[in-house]
């Protein structure tokens, strides 16, 4: 007999795929938050006492907080600690620091920061919906209570995107201070430029 795709599944086989897929978000999740609370202080160090770090402090303690609760719930929901989520998220955060930082001035690699802190949100809106479906109650409420600190923090690092506008030199000065970066994001910019150039000179075809 052949198998009918449309037939509807039992409701253990729906349980078992939730809790599977919820297995998978959590490991994200601890990965995410690992990454959100390691590279904040990295623009911290690189920013200094300006009004974009300081909203990446809230942002940072803020993942502090949710990598000692998070634990808690997901072991009461039957699934997994997940270390090597953690693990992934603090080598992402080490290589973008050693090499993909290189090649971005200070308000782009900010940029690549909030993009982190908005997949994040996007992560916990659904892991709350399938927890939801799931029965996770106690993960469910836990996202719900995430999500209404972490979204004004979000809120806040967007908005702080003006103080860049208002300090252009800052924001177009190399991420990372030290002395190879420097000079690796000075040759880069310098290979922009000279492109930018010969476009400009470059006669356009008739």
């Amino acid at each position: 007999m052949q198998h009918d795709p449309t037939a509807e599944t039992s409701p253990s086989h729906d349980h078992e795929l939730d809790h599977a897929w919820l297995a998978n978000l959590v490991r994200e999740l601890f990965q995410t938050e690992q990454s959100a609370r390691r590279h904040p202080r990295i623009e911290i160090q690189r920013l200094g006492d300006v009004p974009p770090a300081q909203v990446l402090r809230a942002v940072a303690a803020h993942a502090d907080e949710a990598l000692v609760a998070l634990p808690v719930v997901v072991t009461e929901e039957q699934l997994p600690v997940s270390l090597g989520g953690r693990t992934v998220g603090a080598a992402f955060s080490t290589l973008r620091n050693q090499i993909v930082d290189l090649f971005l001035t200070a308000e782009r690699s900010y940029r690549a920061t909030l993009l982190g802190m908005r997949h994040g949100v996007d992560l916990v809106v659904l892991l709350e919906q399938v927890a939801r479906r799931d029965r996770a109650d106690a993960l469910a409420d836990w996202c719900a209570d995430w999500l209404a600190r972490r979204r004004p923090l979000l809120a806040d690092a967007e908005q702080a995107l003006t103080w860049f506008a208002h300090n252009p030199e800052c924001a177009l000065a190399a991420s990372e201070r030290r002395p190879f970066a420097r000079a690796f994001h000075a040759l880069a910019v310098g290979f922009e430029r000279l492109a930018d150039r010969r476009r400009r000179t470059t006669p356009r075809p008739a």
